[in-house]
């Protein structure tokens, strides 16, 4: 499982920590957890390869939207991890998995598990 990369995109800093908490406890140190707060800092991240993203959709710059719809386009899979509504997402988006805040660690990390093993 080495060389796994996992973007988050989240710009409170309390829930970056608990997502990356999530994640860590289900895949331990195998994985390399990107943490950007805006949406020009998660453009960049996106650019490089990436195992799966969690979005929220609300951060520093604007809506997260462009950049799900890039790494949809690229196949990575991706979740919406948003206090926003599920009504605010484009129809393009509808289908992409979206987990209302406040979310469970345990279904975080079962979504990150689930697409990273490839077992």
């Amino acid at each position: 499982m080495s060389g796994i990369r996992i973007l988050i995109v989240e710009d409170d800093p309390f829930i970056a920590m608990d997502i990356e908490s999530a994640v860590s406890e289900e895949l331990g140190d195998d994985a390399e957890l990107i943490v950007v707060e805006s949406v020009s800092q998660a453009r960049r991240a996106a650019d490089q390869p990436l195992d799966c993203a969690l979005l929220d959709i609300d951060v520093v710059g604007g809506k997260t939207f462009g950049v799900a719809a890039s790494l949809r386009a690229k196949g990575t899979p991706l979740v919406f991890v948003s206090g926003s509504a599920p009504s605010e997402v484009p129809p393009e988006l509808r289908d992409v998995r979206f987990v209302r805040k406040p979310f469970s660690a345990d279904e975080l990390g079962r979504f990150v598990s689930k697409v990273v093993n490839k077992d």
